[in-house]
């Protein structure tokens, strides 16, 4: 699922100016306090309708754990929901 976010939300929630200091500022915050707000960012956005982006109009990109940032020649930033499968189940002993 792939949703646009307000940039400037974005930029002031993690206290940053532009796109290269969100790649840097998200690498020494801690993995769950990013996704936290990346959470909330979603939550907070009106669209609830998955988008499509252009990937060769992607000018920089941000991936994390479950998430990837997106950001385009037209300055919008994107945020994309990765699924991972839980597999927690163990093997039978018999």
């Amino acid at each position: 699922m792939i949703i646009q976010l307000d940039k400037n939300l974005v930029y002031s929630t993690f206290s940053v100016e532009n796109f290269e200091q969100l790649d840097s500022t998200t690498q020494l915050m801690a993995p769950s306090m990013v996704e936290y707000y990346l959470s909330d960012l979603a939550t907070v956005t009106t669209s609830e309708e998955s988008i499509y982006i252009n990937k060769s109009n992607i000018q920089n990109t941000i991936s994390l754990d479950e998430y990837s940032l997106y950001f385009d020649y037209d300055n919008k930033i994107y945020l994309e929901f990765i699924e991972k499968e839980d597999n927690y189940e163990t093997d039978s002993l018999w």
